[in-house]
């Protein structure tokens, strides 16, 4: 038997309202003796009670486990006469499930039709206010003492109650619900709850009678699946606090969605309550088409909106309108045709089709399988729709999508809150064989879809992606009215896919159907690369020779088709292949600056070296020390409600072939699983990836929670120096100024997450700045005035400083000194040029020592040197002018003796001419006399 801080025996519907304290009933009772008294002596006549004016409730046990039934007015001091008290069951009695206590013969009876007990127990199904002992209490988390942000009052934030169930909080601050129950005997508590979001932590614990917690119990909840879960914890006989804590921690935009908890009971379910009919409006009906008949005419007509709770017979009731007219039927979609009953059937394979008659793909020429639906005059076989209630998150087995010609729009559903679905299953994909064997670009397919939403209140489109009949994860969410447009999700693997579009007109629980105007619309789905699909087109496709001719077939990774040839091509070096449009030699696109290709063309990638050009010299970098991944954490941050929580980081730079390096997870699933054991967890895996930690201390598990990963960086862009590469700038002025004389080198990534906010996708720049007494590999940082690593939420910026990032030395990073020569030894020395910018290259030699002669040894050389030179000068020039003095002489007495003819010489005179000169002897010739005068002189 179960007391709520009391003892209490619960009614036959059970609704949760617990009974009044002991001390409560006496104070009634002893103020219903004193009113009586007052009654007779002064005030004016009361009548005698009724039946229906009191009813009875049991005092608390004894410690013989003995009670006494009283009677209590509804009402005190408006009647007079109650029975007296009488000595009620044993405290141990109780009724079983099905029956109710009678109190006035104090006998189990069965419950009435429609209506149900649990026998002994409590149980809260109403929930119009919050039942009488339950309490809602709220809290700050845990806020450094030196955070000077101030932070909003966590007063309201409280479970709230919404009818059929009780919400939880969606901020930052800590939501307690808490029910105190006293057993009699062991029992179980169980309830039914909805947690959708992972942002939200939940967690549910019992304390027994000294406040300790059972170390049994499942204390941390996991996420919710589908739909509402059952959850049951043992009770101990005694005193138990119940605990339902719920603390938001999305610091993101988007608001967290609510945990929901309903059914709390010691026992077991209950049924619900009926409610009388309202009047049809012409909010409970909508429209649809018939399917083609064998004419190919379909009808528009009108349907009630199911479940029907409105009577067309009541007053002021609308009525369902009458059926339109046959109309042609529309076309079949692309890769159909259609039959002599007006149906559509799957072209077959080889062929293709516009939706009429299937033709057959031209030689070189194979179908380009998928699915494509623009036209909706019945639902396609691989779809199906249903409604998943807003209120208590059960699926209903009604049509949520109606098909209307050219669109698919959301019919009405039982409450404007309830979840419209529609989901297309894929049974696998037919991916290129260049695609499959990259394991790094993992796109295997393509779905785009055209879509719009009309809508008057707070309106919300899910789009979600399921794996191999797993949970369908949310992907993108549209909020209110958006208009016509398109969106493109990329497959990454290959396997059986759900694809569901979940649209709901508010959030509100609110009963009746007011925004039944307010649309969802899809005007066509394409997906690509499906396995067993059709075609509404050929596409070119590589030749191969056989036997029976010509056969399609898959070129080799990193080739492109030749359109006219059909013969396979390699894309040229440094490029990469367009997977999605394998054709013609555009298809190879060439990689950005700083990259090459990887040996299958499907990405560029840095192998960690670089090189950069100047006017002087070649500056060469290797960037292997930075090759493993570095985490960093950002400085604390806090939401508005004072949650405390980090931005983690973790980035991977280059190598490895291009392939992605960085884990980021999401453990709030995995929180209350034990230790060592297996569980489930979301990751995400990319160049660069960031998630929100909340620290241990503030949540107050044994690690931090790890939540929200997001990819920053799929692919790189190139390597520069340069602040812009490809739209993407990384500016300067976010870090402190360069001091080391060379250079940043800039790493360009982008991310292929494109969302409303970031309609071109993240971008990340990871700056390489040399830092010479930093050893690899050195340090990460933020930029100053954007802690979070982002100034706008869409491109991210760091700074990577190491000894790592310096360029390689060369000879041209050091000086050479030449002594000198001391005691015949002279050495050669080799120093780094200061600052030293260089890091890793060529080492500094060594110290040279070579043997050399001294300044006075050559001083010597010099001196006997010269002294020869002159001893030997004046032996010759004695010499020649003793010569010459004899040919002087010999010449004169030719001269002299000789009979010649005027200006005659003999033999030897040219010799003469060359020992005195021209002018000497032309004047021998005219005037002999004198010459010889002068001669001899």
């Amino acid at each position: 038997m179960a007391e709520a801080g009391h003892n209490h025996q619960s009614s036959a519907r059970g609704r949760g309202r617990a009974r009044r304290r002991a001390p409560q009933l006496l104070r009634l009772l002893l103020w219903a003796g004193t009113a009586f008294q007052v009654t007779l002596g002064t005030g004016p006549e009361l009548h005698a009670c009724k039946e229906s004016e009191y009813h009875y409730e049991y005092t608390a046990c004894d410690s013989s486990g003995s009670r006494w039934r009283v009677a209590v007015p509804h009402s005190p001091g408006l009647c007079t006469s109650l029975p007296d008290p009488i000595k009620g069951t044993e405290c141990s009695f109780s009724c079983n499930a099905g029956e109710f206590l009678d109190m006035k013969d104090q006998s189990c009876k069965p419950c009435a039709e429609g209506r149900y007990s649990l026998g002994t127990g409590i149980r809260f199904d109403e929930w119009d206010e919050l039942p009488h002992g339950f309490a809602s209490l709220s809290a700050n988390m845990d806020i450094d003492d030196g955070a000077t942000e101030s932070t909003e009052n966590c007063t309201l934030s409280k479970w709230v109650p919404r009818g059929d169930y009780i919400a939880s909080n969606t901020d930052e601050c800590t939501a307690t619900l808490m029910y105190a129950v006293n057993l009699k005997q062991s029992g179980t508590v169980n309830f039914e709850y909805y947690y959708p979001d992972s942002s939200i932590i939940f967690e549910f614990f019992v304390q027994n009678d000294q406040c300790q917690p059972n170390a049994d119990d499942s204390r941390w909840m996991k996420t919710t699946e589908k739909g509402w879960e059952f959850h049951s914890v043992e009770l101990n006989r005694g005193n138990n606090v119940l605990y339902w804590r719920t603390t938001a921690f999305s610091v993101w935009s988007k608001v967290s969605k609510p945990v929901l908890v309903r059914n709390i009971a010691i026992t077991e379910k209950g049924s619900s309550s009926c409610k009388a009919r309202p009047a049809c409006t012409d909010k409970d009906y909508f429209y649809t088409h018939t399917a083609c008949d064998a004419n190919g005419e379909t009808q528009l007509m009108y349907k009630w909106a199911m479940p029907k709770i409105c009577g067309e017979d009541l007053e002021g009731a609308v009525q369902l309108p009458a059926s339109g007219m046959k109309t042609r039927c529309p076309p079949c979609n692309p890769g159909f045709f259609k039959t002599s009953n007006s149906t559509c059937e799957p072209c077959p394979y080889g062929s293709y089709s516009n939706g009429s008659d299937c033709t057959h793909c031209p030689a070189g020429t194979e179908p380009a399988v998928g699915f494509e639906y623009k036209w909706w005059n019945t639902l396609p076989e691989n779809m199906e729709t249903t409604v998943l209630s807003g209120v208590n998150f059960e699926y209903k087995g009604l049509t949520g999508w109606e098909v209307a010609g050219d669109h698919i729009y959301t019919a009405v559903g039982a409450s404007d809150n309830d979840f419209m679905i529609l989901t297309l299953v894929v049974p696998g994909f037919r991916p290129p064989q260049s695609v499959a064997a990259d394991t790094e670009n993992k796109e295997v397919a393509r779905i785009t879809f055209v879509f719009e939403t009309i809508c008057s209140v707070n309106c919300e489109l899910y789009f979600m992606v399921g794996m191999n009949s797993k949970t369908n994860t949310p992907v993108e969410t549209w909020k209110g009215s958006k208009g016509k447009q398109s969106y493109t999700y990329t497959i990454e693997e290959n396997a059986t896919v759900s694809f569901t579009w979940a649209f709901q007109r508010t959030t509100l629980h609110e009963t009746g159907r007011k925004y039944t105007s307010d649309v969802a619309k899809i005007y066509s789905i394409n997906v690509t690369n499906v396995m067993g699909g059709v075609a509404s087109y050929c596409r070119p496709c590589a030749l191969e020779a056989s036997d029976t001719g010509s056969s399609c077939t898959s070129c080799p990774a990193g080739y492109y088709i030749d359109r006219s040839s059909g013969t396979c091509h390699s894309c040229p070096t440094n490029t990469i292949l367009k997977a999605h449009q394998p054709y013609g030699a555009q298809a190879c696109v060439s990689c950005g600056p700083g990259t090459k290709n990887n040996k299958i063309h499907t990405l560029c990638y840095n192998d960690c070296t670089f090189s950069r050009n100047t006017p002087t010299r070649i500056f060469n970098y290797n960037f292997s020390a930075l090759e493993n991944t570095i985490s960093l954490t950002g400085v604390p941050s806090f939401t508005s409600k004072g949650l405390k929580y980090f931005h983690h980081f973790t980035v991977s730079l280059c190598g490895n072939q291009g392939k992605k390096m960085s884990i980021c997870t999401d453990n709030v699933t995995d929180i209350r699983i034990p230790e060592g054991e297996a569980g489930f967890s979301k990751s995400i895996t990319a160049y660069v990836c960031q998630v929100v930690i909340i620290p241990s201390e503030v949540t107050g598990y044994k690690a931090g929670v790890s939540s929200q990963p997001v990819s920053l960086a799929d692919r790189l862009v190139g390597v520069s120096t340069d602040t812009t590469l490809d739209g993407i700038t990384s500016p300067a002025e976010l870090f402190h100024a360069e001091n080391s004389g060379t250079p940043d080198i800039i790493f360009f990534f982008r991310s292929n997450d494109v969302t409303q906010s970031c309609s071109s996708g993240r971008s990340t720049t990871i700056r390489l700045r040399c830092h010479p007494l930093k050893t690899a590999p050195g340090n990460l940082l933020l930029p100053s005035m954007c802690a979070d690593g982002t100034c706008d939420g869409c491109n991210f910026h760091f700074l990577w400083e190491s000894q790592a990032a310096c360029p390689l030395c060369s000879e041209s990073d050091y000086h050479t000194f030449v002594s000198s020569c001391v005691a015949g030894i002279q050495k050669t020395t080799y120093m780094w040029r200061e600052p030293k910018i260089c890091s890793g290259g060529i080492s500094l030699p060594e110290q040279r020592v070579t043997i050399c002669k001294t300044i006075d040894f050559w001083l010597k050389v010099g001196i006997s040197a010269g002294t020869c030179t002159a001893i030997l000068l004046t032996v010759l020039t004695c010499y020649f002018w003793k010569k010459n003095q004899k040919l002087e002489y010999k010449y004169s007495k030719l001269v002299m003796n000789a009979t010649l003819k005027d200006c005659d010489l003999p033999k030897f005179g040219f010799q003469m001419f060359v020992f005195y000169g021209v002018s000497k002897l032309f004047s021998a010739c005219l005037k002999p006399a004198k010459y010889t005068h002068v001669l001899f002189v």
